[in-house]
């Protein structure tokens, strides 16, 4: 009987079981990702997750503690060098898994689990949209709308009187020949006051 044992036994004896976990987990460390079935995939994200943890503390402690899970050196220094300082900052979660479907020869699910801090395509893609994203409050939008219409209005206003001040100019262009005129009889009034004194000199 399976009186309050909730986990997933696999099919296996408990001796086989935690091999196969053991074997999974340390494949997972080196390789960053492995694909296997989704049942296997959620019992292994509950086995090595912990064991993440544990290397965020590098004691010589530690190290013998997930040792005494993963059964492998190079898994043990790979994630106590390289997997701890990448997920150093992150709570939990270390894991993820990506279903692909199901498996031609005995239809399993299948699917593939993987560090989340290893996936560079997925980070640059979450880098970028924070980037593009923007705070929007239901309340600032029609106040901002509202302000917004009168200063374009105001804004349309002084390029008119803009518009206006340039053309002045040009009226006093077109009272230029009356200017011309002025001086054209002021210099005849010169010329006949000169003749008049010439004639004067004569007589």
């Amino acid at each position: 009987m399976r009186h309050n044992k909730k986990f997933n036994h696999l099919g296996r004896k408990s001796a086989h079981r935690k091999a196969m976990l053991s074997n999974m987990a340390s494949s997972l460390i080196e390789n960053k990702r492995i694909t296997t079935t989704v049942a296997k995939a959620k019992a292994l994200r509950t086995y090595v997750e912990p064991l993440i943890t544990k290397a965020k503390n590098d004691t010589t402690h530690s190290r013998r503690v997930v040792f005494s899970y993963l059964q492998n050196k190079d898994a043990v220094s790979i994630l106590f060098r390289e997997v701890a300082e990448k997920i150093a900052d992150r709570p939990g979660g270390y894991t993820r898994i990506l279903k692909t479907g199901n498996r031609l020869g005995d239809n399993a699910e299948m699917c593939i689990i993987e560090l989340v801090d290893y996936n560079e395509t997925m980070l640059a893609a979450k880098d970028e949209s924070a980037k593009t994203k923007k705070r929007r409050s239901r309340r600032g939008g029609a106040k901002k709308t509202e302000t917004a219409a009168p200063v374009a209005e105001k804004k349309k206003a002084e390029d008119k009187v803009n518009v206006v001040e340039d053309v002045k100019p040009v009226e006093e262009t077109e009272t230029a020949p009356e200017v011309k005129a002025e001086e054209s009889t002021s210099e005849t009034k010169t010329e006949e006051s000169d003749s008049s004194e010439e004639e004067k000199k004569e007589e």
